[in-house]
């Protein structure tokens, strides 16, 4: 009933086949909606975040080489596509799955430009979570991740969880972000590390939030898991080919004698010879998490889940986006728990699982604080 009054909009990354977009626009509508307040994710699917995800990939790319590029990773995207058809054809089915179960309701219009937004009722509108600031994820500044648009009955902008990916974006955009920032209410970011820039360039009050997937107990994400037929295995989730990190599992595999499950976001990896699943859906992510022995990663969200489930994990900084990595594992003093060079940290360290759990509700306490009170309901 409240998600058919809604007075909340989401826009967030929900159309991209991305286990973290998914996972926390799920996690940040259904603490809303748990509260009372009825909350709808916005359609709004452009093609530049949908298209990459399409037979014949497409991502608007500006100037002649960006053209000639572009079309040679369509080509390149394509062939890919059709040499895994079937897996790709069952990959796309489990995230669409997931997104009609728990994402969209029916007969929602969609927008497919911000011009679609004009005619939405929704008197708040919450930016993010996600990297909806990242001007190369967005293929350069959109005024609807600002809430920059005119709509009947908006009366507020909130960006929860906002992210560039790491503490700043280049100084080409700082003109752009600086005129579309403007037109947020109240504001937060993921990244501590965020906070100056945006700062400097909002003038208003900044702070620091959790990524919503923390708001809901493991118990709520196991009823959205699907649990993996396999057992005994370390999960390998890639977010960029690391072979230090692939080995690091590979090595783990033979001292545990378990065997080793790759789930990939996008084609990046390292082949090893692991049982690689291309087909996964946030569900099977979830489940992949839940029953793994262990897991190595160098994903943020992979992170979030192993934190929430209480896996033993490692993760393995990112080259250029483990800004959120090391926030989330400081704020749960789980800092041992990434490796930045050498060898491997220990994987089978005690953890005082009654402690992080308390550090976690802290903070989404805390977060949580801040939406509700943007919202009239503190």
């Amino acid at each position: 009933m409240e998600e058919r009054n809604a007075q909340v909009g989401i826009i967030t990354f929900h159309c991209s086949n991305n286990y973290g977009a998914m996972l926390q626009a799920y996690g940040l509508k259904r603490f809303l909606n748990d509260k009372g307040i009825g909350t709808q994710i916005v359609r709004y699917e452009p093609p530049y975040m949908t298209g990459r995800h399409w037979w014949i990939p497409y991502a608007p790319i500006q100037g002649l080489k960006g053209r000639v590029w572009g079309l040679f990773n369509m080509l390149n995207g394509f062939l890919a596509h059709m040499r895994v058809r079937q897996d790709f054809s069952r990959q796309r089915a489990n995230m669409e799955r997931f997104r009609r179960a728990y994402l969209l309701e029916p007969g929602q219009p969609k927008a497919l430009s911000v011009r679609g937004l004009r005619k939405l009722s929704y008197r708040y509108y919450i930016v993010g979570s996600d990297q909806i600031w990242n001007p190369v994820i967005t293929c350069g500044l959109r005024k609807a991740y600002f809430g920059a648009f005119p709509a009947r009955g908006k009366e507020k902008v909130i960006s929860y969880a906002a992210s560039f990916g790491g503490a700043s974006i280049p100084d080409r955009y700082d003109e752009d972000f600086s005129r579309l920032v403007r037109h947020v209410d109240a504001l937060s970011v993921r990244e501590e590390d965020a906070i100056p820039y945006v700062k400097k360039r909002y003038g208003g009050e900044v702070c620091a939030v959790l990524d919503p997937v923390f708001f809901l107990d493991r118990e709520t994400w196991q009823q959205a898991e699907k649990a993996p037929d396999i057992k005994g295995y370390i999960l390998l989730y890639v977010t960029e080919g690391n072979r230090r990190m692939a080995e690091y599992a590979g090595k783990l595999a033979n001292e545990k004698n378990l065997s080793v499950v790759e789930v990939r976001a996008g084609l990046q990896g390292v082949d090893q010879g692991f049982d690689l699943d291309v087909t996964a859906g946030p569900a099977e992510f979830l489940g992949y998490i839940h029953h793994a022995d262990y897991v190595v990663t160098n994903s943020f969200h992979a992170v979030a889940f192993s934190i929430i489930f209480q896996k033993r994990f490692l993760a393995f900084a990112h080259s250029s986006l483990s800004a959120r990595l090391q926030n989330v594992l400081r704020i749960h003093v789980l800092e041992d728990k990434i490796c930045w060079e050498g060898d491997g940290g220990d994987i089978d360290a005690d953890v005082d699982w009654e402690a992080v759990e308390r550090r976690t509700v802290e903070a989404t306490a805390a977060s949580g604080e801040f939406l509700l009170r943007s919202l009239g309901r503190g």
